[in-house]
């Protein structure tokens, strides 16, 4: 079992940053890719971000290339997701996820997900 638990959500004008924390509790983390995935009001769940458990390998959607960032810290089994360049269309709850299978974050279906956090941009 993987425990997550997102922070660091809110409110912040077009063309801000926000960045979203990750913590994850339970047994052989190590094993796990962590990431991101976000769901828009009345749209489907988008693919945001994955990360490998050494941070060598990364992959991000195409609508967050050049503006986020993900990044961890396995000594505080944190993972984070720095935003810039904010724009309306970011405009989500951002879910935490994390599974052994890369492919399955991307695919938007992780075994483990956290509660969420609410990303507003305003214009």
């Amino acid at each position: 079992q993987v425990q997550l638990v997102e922070s660091g959500g809110g409110l912040v004008q077009a063309g801000g940053s926000l960045r979203l924390s990750c913590a994850a509790s339970g047994r052989a983390l190590n094993n796990y890719y962590m990431g991101w995935i976000r769901q828009a009001p009345g749209k489907d769940r988008e693919f945001v971000s994955h990360i490998s458990w050494s941070g060598v390998s990364t992959n991000y959607g195409d609508s967050v290339k050049g503006r986020f960032t993900i990044f961890r810290d396995n000594a505080k089994n944190t993972v984070y997701l720095q935003m810039n360049s904010l724009k309306p269309e970011d405009t989500a709850i951002y879910y935490c996820a994390a599974d052994v299978v890369a492919k399955e974050i991307q695919d938007r279906a992780p075994r483990y997900w956290g509660q969420g956090t609410q990303v507003t941009v305003s214009s």
